[in-house]
């Protein structure tokens, strides 16, 4: 059993309307302090010196009072005593200053500052003429960082490092509000501490964590840094049981390798698995930062039918690598890359539950007037039914933009070139190339309208073979080459209506545009990247309703609608709704359902509450304009503070389009999050996602209106030093080998331990 170090780190005692502090909590208060409230003006009259030390740094000091013994070469500061030596200062109520041996005492209240801003408070030290500390009684070391070491006493060896005895660590404060004891959340115990100044490290002998009160852990091999840095060690272990895996211990060594680069390298054991090992390497270089991560084990795939792929275990793992680099102002280069051995890889081991991997290659030139990007893109699906061979790898993809200046009528210009290859496996092929030219003026007229007139000239070449393979008739296109050139001009009117409402301020903005294109040769193109197309109030006044460039929406259209928003002090008020009236009856390429594609289009709105940071509402909707249906309703809200709040977010799309076109199924889902403090630092908290889709809404689905896809409720304790967590989760859907059932966790952090 390691000695008490308790009188360092002072229990509260019973108090009725105040409370003594001991001399360290009282220095603690100081190390926390504003540094205007630590330096002290000096009484009017101060005796004041400077001395050259052994290494002929200048040694300043101001006192009170000072003496001087000529026979012993000793200089006596008192009262208010303020020594300074470079960035390094000391304050002590007395210093005795040996000039012939360059030896410093000080006594009473001492508070000492290095060159790295961490704080030393103490009763009596001994330094020498470099400010290299000695012997000292009952210290506190206020680390820059926020962590504080404190000990019975302490004495210099000979190599330079102080040798602490019954020393004891924590980063929690061991005063409250009013300024008495109190025990602090976390704390580590040790026989002996070795402070090497010269290195910026703490190493702590025989050390032990105690938590609440509680002797849990043994440190062996605990090192600080004083300075902030980062070091070599191992991490707090997590611990996890999930019914795919068992139990789960996993330990992380962390290895730096230099000042720019690190390596960090976990084990996994399980108890229903073999281990598993994964590795991650940073570096920081003059042009920019990447990293790399890898996962690897050993076991039996089962197949996302659900069938087992064979008896013998096969290599599974998981590699990402990122990074961005700028070469010059104006150049950089950005890449990652994902890749999994498989489609249920990565949630068996809860690493992710994204179901598509994306990689992808950018080259950008940026400056005032010109954008240029290079890149390729490549994605590995996940998800269940997906074939790889139709999943489409987009390389090269050129897009170059210039702005000029209108020099006849004051507008601006942008001209844009690009150009796409997608290749597939096992599917359609397509290349693409355009150039555009876009003209654009804003005016406002005397009664205040904000008028914009645009006009878009655009060429585009296609070229595409084996189109048949793509199932949807509409996407595919005519094979070989195709070309087709558009033109599009535009008018948009904006009329802001500013006012006084209910001890605020409103503004009330109608709205009208009216875009014309000449017919086009649509379905003559392929479409690659135009077919999530939905009207939505984020879309309303876009030239182009679709959200890429194969698709293109022509004839004649007058989009009409209003924004109102209001604001008063706490409050903000914001809504939008509108509709569009195409001026030609001819069917169009727009899917029935989508909201478009009649003569008259349905209502999108959406409406945005704000009540200071307590309350965030926002509800977005589509009604169908025959008979008012609700084809899209969204809704969001956040209510709460930080520590106690409650979100909750719900959509449902009711489009009725046909099944065919599997880009735009209708779906419904709820999801709810939330969590409820207590006590001072407590919370329980949980979350949950539900399908709602029923048969009628999308025939393929296998739910009937209502299934919990998971859902996860916890416990947590928080203070100013430690966060300590207990999460239940349960999966309800099985995909292969990542089973649905309930996974435990433990979250275990340490603030200024560099521990997760």
């Amino acid at each position: 059993m390691l000695p008490d170090p308790q009188p360092m780190l002072p229990a509260p005692e019973p108090r009725l309307l105040t409370c003594r502090t001991s001399a360290l909590a009282l220095a603690l208060m100081l190390a926390c302090a504003p540094a205007a409230a630590l330096a002290q003006d000096a009484p009017a009259e101060t005796a004041s010196a400077e001395i050259a030390a052994a290494d002929d740094a200048a040694i300043g000091f101001e006192a009170d009072g000072v003496s001087y013994d000529s026979d012993t070469g000793i200089v006596t500061a008192f009262g208010n005593v303020v020594m300074k030596r470079g960035d390094q200062s000391l304050r002590a109520d007395q210093i005795t200053w040996n000039r012939t041996t360059g030896v410093i005492e000080a006594s009473g209240t001492i508070r000492m500052v290095d060159a790295d801003g961490n704080q030393l408070f103490t009763d009596k030290i001994e330094l020498d003429d470099e400010f290299k500390a000695g012997a000292m009684q009952n210290m506190l070391l206020a680390l820059r960082e926020g962590g504080r070491l404190a000990a019975a006493n302490g004495s210099r060896a000979a190599d330079g490092t102080i040798l602490l005895d019954r020393a004891v660590y924590t980063a929690c404060a061991i005063e409250d509000d009013q300024g008495c004891p109190r025990n602090p959340s976390w704390r580590i115990t040790a026989k002996r501490v070795i402070y090497d100044d010269s290195k910026k490290q703490v190493t702590f002998k025989g050390a032990r964590l105690e938590l609440f009160g509680a002797r849990l852990l043994p440190l062996p091999g605990l090192v600080l840094t004083t300075d902030g840095r980062p070091i070599s060690g191992l991490l707090i272990p997590d611990v996890r049981l999930s019914a795919s895996n068992g139990v789960e211990f996993s330990e992380t060594w962390y290895q730096r390798l230099a000042p720019n680069r690190d390596i960090a390298v976990t084990g996994y054991v399980y108890t229903e698995a073999l281990p598993m090992l994964s590795a991650q390497y940073r570096a920081l270089t003059s042009k920019g930062a990447y990293q790399v991560t890898g996962y690897a084990t050993r076991s039996s795939r089962i197949s996302i039918s659900g069938n087992s792929v064979g008896s013998e275990k096969d290599f599974r793992g998981y590699f990402f690598a990122n990074g961005k680099f700028q070469f010059n102002p104006n150049w950089s280069v950005t890449a990652s890359g994902r890749f999994a051995s498989d489609r249920t890889f990565l949630r068996r081991y809860d690493i992710s539950r994204d179901d598509r991997l994306r990689s992808m290659i950018e080259a950008e030139r940026i400056d005032e007037n010109s954008y240029l990007s290079i890149a390729g893109w490549a994605t590995q699906t996940l998800r269940v039914g997906d074939k790889q061979g139709l999943v489409p790898v987009a390389l090269p993809i050129v897009d170059y933009r210039r702005r000029i200046s209108d020099p006849l009528l004051g507008g601006k210009i942008e001209l844009q070139a690009n150009s796409m290859a997608i290749t597939r496996t096992s599917g359609q092929d397509t290349q693409r190339a355009f150039a555009s030219a876009r003209w654009d003026l804003r005016r406002i007229t005397g009664l205040g309208q904000e008028v914009t007139f645009t006009t878009l000239l655009r060429g585009d070449v296609y070229h595409s073979d084996e189109n048949a393979l793509t199932a949807t008739t509409i996407y595919r296109g005519n094979p070989g080459w195709e070309t087709r050139g558009l033109a599009t001009a535009a008018v948009d009117v904006k009329w802001p209506l500013v006012g006084e409402f209910a001890g605020g301020t409103q503004v009330l903005t109608p709205r009208v545009q009216i875009v014309a294109s000449p017919r086009l040769r649509n379905l003559a193109v392929p479409n690659e990247d135009a077919r999530a197309i939905d009207l939505e109030d984020s879309n309303l006044f876009a030239l182009n309703r679709f959200p890429g460039y194969d698709r293109v929406e022509d004839g004649v259209r007058f989009t009409y609608g209003l924004d109102w928003q209001f604001e008063r002090p706490g409050w903000r008020i914001a809504t939008t709704i509108g509709q569009t009236y195409r001026v030609s009856s001819r069917p169009t390429l727009l899917p029935d359902g989508t909201g478009l594609s009649s003569r008259v289009s349905d209502v999108v709105g959406r409406t945005e509450v704000r009540f200071r940071d307590f309350v965030k509402l926002t509800h977005r909707f589509r009604l169908d304009k025959d008979n008012f249906a609700v084809r899209r309703n969204e809704f969001d809200a956040t209510i709460g503070t930080e520590r106690t709040y409650a979100e909750i977010g719900y959509l449902r799309l009711n489009r009725d389009i046909g099944a065919g076109i599997e880009d735009l199924a209708d779906r419904e889902e709820l999801r709810v999050a939330g969590r409820v403090a207590f006590a001072r630092y407590w919370s329980l908290f949980g979350s949950g996602v539900f399908n709602l889709t029923s048969k009628n809404e999308d025939p393929l689905t296998t739910t009937d209106g209502f299934q919990p896809l998971r859902t996860r409720i916890g416990v947590a304790y928080q203070d100013e030093c430690l966060e300590l967590a207990l999460t239940w989760r349960r999966d309800f859907v099985a995909t292969g080998d990542a089973q649905k059932g309930n996974t435990f966790q433990i979250n275990f952090a340490l603030r200024n331990l560099g521990f997760r």
